[in-house]
């Protein structure tokens, strides 16, 4: 293999290690958010003799 080959596989390899991280970390930040909106949105639960 020449070295050009040999620079541009490890450029392509590094990319896709790099794009596979970044769609990992991605998708468990988007499982784990929690907004404000749907926080606020569950009603308030109280014991029942509170009424």
């Amino acid at each position: 293999m020449s070295l050009t080959t040999t620079i541009l596989m490890l450029i392509f390899g590094w990319l896709s290690v790099a794009t596979a991280m970044l769609w990992g970390v991605l998708r468990i930040a988007r499982r784990h958010h929690h907004s404000p909106a749907r926080q606020n949105s569950k009603p308030a639960r109280g014991h029942a003799a509170a009424h």
